[in-house]
Order: C-alpha cells, then sequence, then structure tokens
C-alpha cells in the first residue's frame, strides 16, 4: 500500500500542482464563478416556471401566460450564460498580469461578438441566442483567452495614449485602453473576414464542428465520466482540491449538455443526455459534498465508538447536510489515509454507473438542465436536478445506502483504532 501511495504521489502530484497554478484554468474557473449567481438564479425559475401538476390545476391559457411572464428569467441568464463567463474569464486573466482588468472583460466580449454568427434565418444583425449559450462556450474560452492576452501585450509594451495631468482618472484610463483595445479587435475583424471565405463561414462553425462536438460526445459518455470522477477523488486524497482542477477541464463540456437538455425540457421533448453537468452536482457532489461523505458522517452516528470520531460526527454532520464536507475530509482524515483509500475511490465510481444505468434505462428521469444551487440538501437535490421529479430524490437516497454499506467495513475499523488507541492512552495517563 505504502508503495502504491509513493507511485501514486510521484506521479500525480506534480502534475496537480501545475494544473492548479496554471493562470488558464485558474481564469477558467473564475469566469464561471463570475457566472454561477446568474446561473442559479435563472434555473431556479425554470423549476418554479415547470413547478409539477401546476398545468393540470389552472387552464392552458393561464399556464402559457405563467410560463411567459417567467421566461426572461432564464432568457436573460441560462440561455446567454456564455457571456458572462467569458466576461469572467478576460477580467481574471487581464488581472493575473496586473493590468486594468475590466478592459480584458469587455474586450473579450466584443471579440467574442465579432466572431459570433450574426444572422438569423436570413436578417442580418441579428445573433442567435443559441450562439451566446453553451454551444458557443469553447469559442468564447479560446476568445477570452486569446483577446485577454493580446490586450495585455499591447498595454505592456506601451502602446497606448498617455493624457496629461489633471485629465479626470476615469477619461486617462479609457484613453489608455483605446489603442490596445483597436489593436486586438482589429486582429478578430480580419480572423472574421478570413473564415468567410471558407467552407465554415465563420469561426464559431468551424470550432463547434471540429473540436466541441467531438469533445462533448466524449464527454457525454459513461467512461471519461468515470476518469474524471477518479481524478476528483485521487487528487482530493493528496490534499488538493480535486473538483475544482478537475472542473476546469471538464465545465465546458458537462455545461454544454446541460443546456441541450435545459432546452429539451423546456421544450417538453425527450432529454438527450444523461450526463451533465447537474449530473455530476446533484447526484455526486451534492450527497454532501466531494465523495458523499453524508454517508459517512450518518454512519459515525450508527457504529462510531471513538471520541474522536463521535466529536468529527458533531462537528461534520450539520455542515454535510448542507454540502460541505471538509471537516470529514481534514478531520477523519480522508487526505493520505490507506484506510479510507479503496471507499473513498470505489464508493463514487459505483454511484456513478448505478446513476447513469437507472436514468439510460429510463428509471429515473434524466437531469433536466436547471442548476440547482449545490447547497440543496440531498434528495431536494435529487428531485430538482431532475425537473421535479420525485424518482431523483428516490436515487440519491438508494445511491447514499450504497456509499454507507461501502464504507461500513473500513469506517469500522479506522473507528476501531481510534477507539483502541485513545483507550491506550487513557490506562498510560491513570497508571
Amino acid at each position: 500500500m505504502n508503495k502504491f501511495m509513493g507511485v501514486l504521489e510521484n506521479v500525480l502530484l506534480p502534475i496537480a500542482d501545475k494544473l492548479n497554478n496554471n493562470r488558464y484554468l485558474s481564469a477558467l474557473r473564475d469566469g464561471f464563478m463570475v457566472a454561477l449567481p446568474l446561473i442559479i438564479f435563472g434555473s431556479i425559475f425554470v423549476v418554479i416556471a415547470n413547478f409539477p401538476f401546476l398545468d393540470k390545476v389552472i387552464s392552458a391559457d393561464a399556464y402559457a401566460k405563467y410560463q411567459d411572464a417567467l421566461g426572461p428569467a432564464s432568457a436573460a441568464t441560462l440561455s446567454i450564460m456564455g457571456l458572462f463567463v467569458i466576461i469572467g474569464i478576460g477580467y481574471k486573466l487581464t488581472q493575473f498580469y496586473k493590468v486594468d482588468a475590466i478592459y480584458g472583460g469587455v474586450v473579450a466580449l466584443a471579440s467574442f461578438l465579432i466572431l459570433t454568427p450574426q444572422v438569423v434565418e436570413k436578417v442580418t444583425g441579428v445573433i442567435p441566442t443559441a450562439s451566446l449559450g453553451a454551444q458557443g462556450m469553447f469559442l468564447g474560452i479560446f476568445t477570452a483567452f486569446i483577446s485577454s492576452e493580446l490586450y495585455r501585450i499591447f498595454v505592456q509594451k506601451n502602446w497606448t495614449i498617455k493624457m496629461p495631468p489633471g485629465v479626470p482618472d476615469a477619461v486617462s484610463r479609457s484613453f489608455s485602453a483605446l489603442i490596445p483595445i483597436t489593436l486586438t479587435l482589429t486582429i478578430f475583424l480580419v480572423v472574421r473576414i478570413l473564415f468567410s471565405y471558407t467552407p465554415y463561414d465563420t469561426v464559431q462553425n468551424f470550432i463547434y464542428t471540429i473540436i466541441q462536438q467531438p469533445l462533448t460526445h466524449l464527454g457525454s459518455g459513461l467512461p471519461a465520466t468515470i476518469v474524471a470522477v477518479l481524478l476528483i477523488q485521487i487528487f482530493w486524497f493528496f490534499g488538493l482540491h480535486g473538483q475544482i482542477i478537475v472542473n476546469s477541464v471538464f465545465d465546458p463540456i458537462w455545461y454544454a449538455l446541460n443546456d441541450d437538455n435545459l432546452k429539451a425540457f423546456q421544450a417538453g421533448t425527450e432529454l438527450p443526455h444523461v450526463i451533465t453537468k447537474q449530473f455530476i452536482d446533484s447526484f455526486l457532489v451534492g450527497m454532501g459534498g466531494s465523495g458523499m461523505t453524508l454517508a459517512v458522517v450518518f454512519l459515525i452516528f450508527l457504529i462510531g465508538k471513538s471520541r474522536q470520531v463521535k466529536e468529527l460526527g458533531k462537528l461534520g454532520g450539520p455542515a454535510g447536510i448542507f454540502n460541505v464536507n471538509e471537516p470529514i475530509i481534514f478531520g477523519l482524515p480522508i487526505i493520505m489515509n490507506p484506510l479510507v483509500l479503496i471507499p473513498w475511490l470505489l464508493a463514487p465510481v459505483i454511484v456513478t454507473i448505478v446513476t447513469y444505468v437507472a436514468m439510460s434505462t429510463g428509471l429515473v428521469p434524466r437531469p433536466a438542465g436547471v442548476i440547482v444551487p449545490w447547497t440543496t440538501p440531498v434528495v431536494l437535490n435529487g428531485f430538482l436536478a431532475t425537473g421535479n421529479a420525485w424518482q431523483g430524490g428516490v436515487l440519491q437516497a438508494i445511491n447514499f445506502l450504497i456509499v454507507a454499506v461501502i464504507w461500513w467495513p473500513f469506517l469500522k475499523i479506522l473507528d476501531k483504532n481510534y477507539y483502541e488507541t485513545e483507550k491506550y492512552e487513557s490506562n498510560s495517563k491513570a497508571s
């Protein structure tokens, strides 16, 4: 076991450290965090607009007006979530270079809009909403990275207009950003013109066809999801925030899949994907945090004998209900603890497979595409994530029991070791 852990540590820790400190992945992660409150707001109103059985209680006309009244909440947030992510990435990446960050955010947005198709059904000057959401996410991410880099290079080369002393700071900053922004946006305009002579017509069509579609297909499969889940658990085992590291890579894929399901859910058609952002967040993370440790807290109260484990249960229980599990991860501990490595890795994989099979066979509805706040307690979380379907809550309860069964023998051994150590120390003090 020690040799195995040594190999994992030597191989994974350097990789994880580089990923965790990579400025592009950090900007990507922070960009999604900027958009998250808006995404959750839109998701809440999608749930409210599709409240179960409401269409049976009120007339069809009243129900349609009700949904139309609430529709702008999701249309102004979820449907154009790519815009918020792009601004966040541009802002955070420019801020990393200690350049005026607000201009990094707006130049990223403007660069993306230049490359975005602006024709809907032969009407020019109209940007399709789909291009501003998850479908345009990959182009938006690349554009934000490149435009922010170009902008900060031009600024750092001092290709700026210097205003005389006494000019208000806001005016001076605006003129200082003028040349770098002009040069950056001109480059993207030239790229757009060049692509208009290709079979793809626009950069977004090219990105979506060549990169996004194949990656989305890969990310929607069970094998890739299991790999992602295992990496999250392994990184956490070595004390690194696996959720942040892995999500930085997979979030664009999972959000695109989520958006497909949301559109189908709102249209009342069959949901196309099982694996989505909410599949991960509700049926894995949304059960007590990474590793689904709420079941561990339950077992602590059921079988715990040692003082250390009992006190940890009291500390971690209330937080675990709302999917905050740092007390368990660092207090049990799970980090670098070989006694819990097997259940820590095995339980999420088993739950991923069970959830995937249950949804792909139709026993449980697929995630509806709504973003449920990550602090939502288990069962309610599954209910909301599947579009207010009771089966989602039941599946979470079953998964909870699966995790508890897998952890039972390992936690019993750990608790026994703590109990015997405490007993020995108590007897030593008494003598």
